[in-house]
Formats: structure tokens, sequence, C-alpha cells
């Protein structure tokens, strides 16, 4: 099994219980830790939901029992059987906590999934997975176990381990055997519409929403509220990223203040805090100390919960310099298929990138916030709008450092690497300085890959080429004039 990250809680353990004495928990250990859950009717499984206000884990929050009284409703309508849908497709570099579940407690997962198939009535059971990651095997061998006790047959996909590969849309396409990118038609998959499996209406939530619901039909409304806030009971998930040492899969009651979690997983508060992965918002580091680590506590300081993925900046690295290196990787994570994504998100991250250099003034920094302002509310999917809350939260929160790189060579510090990328792989277009002439035709065939600097020649060597640009690269290394470009094909 791939390494997964180091578990810890602040009591009480439950979606991690019994991760203290097994690495995995087998069927049999799974029930020896969490017994065979009821399994309630349709209304008193919506029922019990709503009374926890049990919300999707998966970075938007959404009301489980709305999206699933919305399934159902759909379902009695059309006559048409639902499909229940896993999606552990992750794809999230600061994230690790569905990884996590499905790797270690597959069957709390599917515990859950089950539990809703059963009440619903569902035709199948889909658990969407990265290809290759911690979960494939994990999830294979857990559907193996209980081969003769599912309520509906049950599958397992496996997607390409990319950001958008977690969008519910772009999961959904999979699942049917199309291009794992948005929907360019936004429909809601709950009704069947073209994002339902097979146009059948779908209930999709994440790996860690299933291993709650499981938890809720198991301990009821008032043992699961035990714990957490009144407005936000149980417990959530974490991931910790530390800079020195792996990331820490973290379960704490909702509600919990972020110092005493960072205090206890050896990370000082730094500059600033991440919350809610690259999709997510920063918070100042005084701010951080005390933020509650639930919904509502988040949203009052200008955060947002999303993932629950956590990175708290150290002052020995450039700010500036990070947001530009994950900018430029959410540009290139993109569909490509609207104009926030194909345009906005990779100027605004050439406008970082040489604000981080030191090469660029206020006219740079004026570009970054013009061109995410654009991107906001127009893209096809949440990208545009995730990217943008991550990059314009961070230019607010590291104001000084932002200034410092704009009036003049920088804050001196050097960029550690410290938020987390996938190492380099993919197809990248290399050009021949030996042979550049300067002609600027690569820059026509492929304007959102190729950037041309101040003297008509490309502003980079060493371009990363996104699935979506892969046709334009193959086109501008075939039209360049002076066979100056080659696309180098690695990972």
């Amino acid at each position: 099994m791939p390494a997964l990250p180091e578990v810890r809680w602040l009591a009480p353990a439950r979606l991690t219980a019994g991760l203290d004495r097994r690495r995995r928990l087998d069927l049999a250990a799974h029930r020896s830790v969490h017994p065979l859950p009821p399994y309630p009717s349709r209304d008193d499984l919506l029922a019990l939901a709503e009374s926890v206000d049990l919300r999707g884990r998966g970075g938007a929050g959404f009301p489980f029992a709305r999206k699933a009284r919305a399934t159902v409703a759909a379902s009695d309508r059309s006559g048409v059987r639902p499909v229940v849908v896993v999606n552990g497709a992750e794809g999230e570099p600061p994230s690790a906590k569905d990884a996590m579940l499905l790797a270690r407690v597959p069957h709390l997962v599917l515990d859950g999934a089950c539990v809703a198939a059963a009440a619903f009535g569902a035709e199948e059971l889909v658990i969407g997975v990265a290809a290759g990651g911690p979960g494939e095997g994990s999830v294979t061998a857990a559907l193996a176990e209980r081969e003769n006790d599912l309520p509906c047959p049950a599958r397992l996909v496996c997607l390409p381990e990319r950001f958008v590969s977690g969008e519910s849309s772009a999961l959904i396409r999979g699942v049917n055997g199309l291009a794992v990118s948005p929907g360019t038609v936004r429909a809601r998959a709950a009704e069947g519409g073209p994002g339902g499996v097979r146009r059948r209406p779908t209930l999709l939530s994440n790996a860690e929403t299933w291993a709650q619901l499981a938890l809720v039909a198991r301990l009821g409304a008032a043992g699961y509220a035990a714990v957490g806030s009144a407005a936000e009971p149980g417990t959530v998930l974490l991931t910790v990223n530390r800079p020195a040492a792996g990331p820490l899969v973290v379960e704490v009651p909702a509600g919990t203040a972020m110092g005493p979690v960072l205090d206890a997983c050896g990370t000082p508060v730094g500059e600033g805090v991440l919350v809610g992965g690259y999709h997510g918002a920063w918070l100042p580091g005084r701010d951080a100390v005390g933020a509650p680590l639930s919904r509502a506590g988040l949203a009052g300081l200008g955060g947002t919960f999303g993932a629950g993925a956590v990175v708290a900046l150290p002052g020995d690295t450039c700010p500036l310099g990070e947001i530009a290196r994950v900018a430029a990787w959410l540009a290139g994570e993109s569909a490509g298929q609207c104009g926030p994504c194909q345009r906005g998100l990779p100027d605004a991250a050439d406008a970082l990138a040489a604000l981080a250099a030191g090469a660029a003034g206020p006219a740079a920094l004026a570009q970054v916030r013009s061109a995410l302002g654009a991107a906001q509310g127009g893209g096809a999917c949440s990208h545009p709008d995730g990217t943008a809350r991550f990059v314009l939260t961070a230019l607010d929160v590291f104001a000084e450092d932002v200034a410092a790189h704009v009036s003049g060579p920088g804050c001196r510090r050097p960029t550690l690497g410290v938020l987390p990328l996938p190492g380099e792989s993919g197809p990248r277009l290399e050009v021949d300085w030996s042979r550049c002439t300067g002609h600027g035709l690569c820059a026509v065939v492929a304007p959102g890959l190729v950037r041309l600097g101040p003297h008509g020649y490309p502003a980079s060597t060493s371009m990363p080429v996104a699935p979506w640009q892969r046709h334009a690269a193959r086109r501008a290394v075939s039209q360049c004039p002076a066979l100056a470009l080659r696309l180098d094909r690695r990972g």
C-alpha cells in the first residue's frame, strides 16, 4: 500500500477509531470497532441527516439531506432507481483525509454508502478513486469482502489524479466513460440531468461524508451530537501539512480552536494559515490561532472550511513565491474549456511569477487582481472562483511581502516549496535558444501556453503543458519556422 499520512485525534476518535491498533481495518476488525449500523427507512434516514445538519465534507458544504431529497424526488417522478456515488478522487495536494479513509477504514465509508443505497432503493453503488492511489487496492479488497452483503451491485472506477477530477460533474463524466473534466452545461446530477450517471438520479458525496453518515445511522442524532458544537455537531477531519515533516490527518470535534490543533501537531502558526486547500482562503496568523474549526466560525473570519486542508506558512519562506508556484500549478490543472481558465488563470499566474521574481511593479499586481476579478463567477465550474479566493486572500494577508516585491527586489527570502505540490510530471514545451529567431508564430498558435517577452521571444524556455493544451503544443512544434521547439514527454 502506498505511504499514508500519520493519523491523530483530539478525543474522541470516531472516524479514526481502531487506527491506534491497526494500519487498516478489514471487515472483521471494522465490525469489532463499528458494529453493523441499522438500516433506517428512507424518511428516517433523511430526518436523521437533517437533524444533525450533515453537510458535504468535500469543499462546498452542501446539506446532505437536501441533496438526497432532490435525488429521491427525481427518482419518484421518473420511476428510475437512483445511483449512489462515493467521490474518493481528492486531487488536492494538501488534502489526504479521503485517501486515508478509503485506504485504512474503507468499510466505514461503504457502511454509509450502503445505508443510503438501501434506504433509497439504489440501482448501483459506484466508488470513484484516483488511479494508482492508496484507495484503489483497499476498496477493491473491501468490496470483495462484502461481495454477498451489498444492497445493490457495486463497482470501482479509477480516475486520473488531477485537481479537477474531484469536481462532481467531472467525476460523473468519468464514471460514464467520458473525459474527466467538468461539464460545460450546469445540471443537477440529483435530478438525472446530463450530469447523472447514465442519466439516472445520482446522489454523490465525498468519502468523509459517507463515513459521517454511517456514524449518524449507528449513533443516532443525540449520540452523534454528543461532541462538537450545537450548530455543527460531530467531528471533522483535517489534513495538517507540516513544513519539516509529512502531513497529519487529525480528527477533532467541530468548533475546536485552530491554535491547540496546530500545537498538538507541532506546527507553529507562522505568518498566515491556509484553510480549505487550494480553493480555500488565507487567514492572518493572529486570527488563525483562535479560529473555530467550523463552517460558520471560519466564515465569520473571512475563511472557508473547504476540504479541511490546513497549511501554516513559516516565516523563512517567501509567501509570494509560494503563492506563485501554486497559482501556476492551478492554471495548468484546469480543464481549459472556458475563458477564465484559458486566459484568466494563466495571465494571473504569469504576473505573480514576475512579481515573485522581483521583475515587475504595480502594473503586474493590478494585472493579477484584474485577471482574477474577471475570472470569478464566469467559469464552467468552481475552479476559477476557488483559485481566485486562494490568491486574492493571500495578497491581503501577506500585503507587506507583496509591497516589498512591488517596490523593490522583494523580501529576499527563498521560496522553500512549503505549499505541497505533486512532483513534476507531464509534457513540457522546450525552446532551443540557439535556433529561436523570435518569429512569434508559437504565441499565435498556442496563445494560452506561449507568452512572448518584451523583445518578441518566448518568456520561458520550458513551459508545462496542461492536457487541454497538448494539441496546441504539437501544432506550435510542427509549425515553428526555425525548428526551435520540441515537446519533452516526461512523467
